[in-house]
């Protein structure tokens, strides 16, 4: 089948001077089943081959093309020449029209110039009519060349559309990508630099004082700045590649957070209830940071309190609860941020729920992420 998509450059341009030689070429054979009808002139030679030209025009001006070739058939026609391969121009040109989506145009000038030929055939043209079955032939054959076109068309939309829908999941995708690289450098950043913010603030304090503690501060501060580097470095390698990113953390490494907290002054204790096993890589993340952005939250706010990480693991639910004792004195504010609604964000994600919020003296923050079943 015809596709009016792309065809080879050397197509384009023989086409028309294919389609005007065959009608010139063919006509002869028509005049000899005719013999009624008036002989081709050179006028009606130069209807034949302007027919086939002008369909050189037929993708930048498909409307015009059509126009133009079933005027020649007309003329052609009304001559009284004999016809048949006149018919091959306004073919192609009705096709094409109906396949790159001028489909009311197209039916149009197909009923019209159907009927016109009919019309004249039958009780206008000085010669008789070649008879009912003719215009049948005729009739069925522009109804296949309407049902085809109407394919190519209607294909060709769905692949528009196809194409649109595509391109509109890229950029979903896209979008959700950087979404997701916002927050992974959030929780990077928060953590480690309200780590740093923390132990500086001690630091200035017990430098008089006492030294060594200072020392000790100083030295945490220079830990978390290597470990912020570490993690930027690695998110920006992702985003200069363009490889696929891999998950930065698990629940298998919340020892990597836990410590960091106790030298920030915290007192952490992790406990586990369930059958621990392996979680999606997703919740496996996302557990990770909501737990690194609890004890981010508490050294901000409240530096030096208690704090129970808890990870419970039921049939088809983990719990991650965080908990603090509110003990501590908040530490100089370091601004607004976006750490509990990005928590929110990272569960509603997985189709899981999060609160937050005080829990008697102290603050809360639980997380509910769906797991597969439990096997038995």
């Amino acid at each position: 089948m015809l596709d009016v998509r792309t065809h080879p450059r050397w197509t384009d341009r023989m086409l028309p001077i294919i389609v005007a030689a065959a009608q010139v070429a063919t006509n002869y054979g028509a005049q000899e089943n005719q013999p009624d009808r008036l002989p081709v002139d050179p006028a009606g030679n130069a209807l034949l081959l302007a027919g086939g030209l002008v369909l050189a025009w037929r993708r930048s001006r498909p409307v015009l093309t059509l126009a133009l070739t079933l005027a020649t058939m007309v003329v052609f026609v009304m001559r009284g020449h004999p016809y048949g391969p006149i018919f091959f121009s306004p073919g192609i040109a009705l096709y094409n029209a109906l396949a790159l989506g001028h489909r009311r145009t197209a039916w149009a000038f197909a009923v019209s110039g159907y009927a016109f030929f009919v019309v004249y055939t039958t009780w206008l043209a000085p010669v008789p009519s070649p008879g009912l079955w003719h215009s049948l032939t005729i009739a069925a054959v522009m109804g296949v060349l309407l049902a085809v076109g109407e394919f190519a068309r209607t294909r060709k939309e769905r692949r528009t559309e196809r194409e649109r829908i595509t391109e509109e999941e890229s950029r979903r995708q896209a979008s959700e990508e950087r979404l997701t690289m916002a927050q992974e450098l959030h929780d990077v950043l928060a953590h480690n630099i309200s780590l740093i913010h923390v132990q500086a603030s001690t630091a200035l304090h017990l430098i008089d004082d006492n030294p060594e503690q200072a020392r000790t501060a100083l030295t945490t501060i220079k830990q978390a700045s290597k470990e912020v580097l570490t993690e930027m470095r690695s998110l920006i390698g992702v985003l200069r590649d363009g490889a696929p990113r891999s998950p930065t953390g698990g629940l298998d490494q919340l020892d990597q957070l836990t410590e960091p907290a106790g030298r920030n002054g915290l007192d952490v204790t992790r406990r586990v209830t369930g059958r621990a096993r392996p979680v999606p890589p997703g919740v496996d993340l996302a557990g990770y940071r909501i737990v690194q952005e609890a004890l981010t939250n508490t050294a901000r706010h409240a530096p030096g309190s208690t704090v129970e990480v808890l990870l419970e693991y039921g049939p088809r639910e983990l719990l991650i609860r965080v908990t603090d004792s509110g003990d501590g004195t908040p530490a100089e504010s370091l601004g607004g941020g976006n750490g509990i609604p990005g928590m929110k964000e990272r569960a509603a994600a997985l189709g899981g729920t999060l609160t937050a919020g005080r829990h008697g003296p102290g603050f809360r923050v639980e997380a509910r992420l769906p797991v597969p079943a439990e096997e038995s």
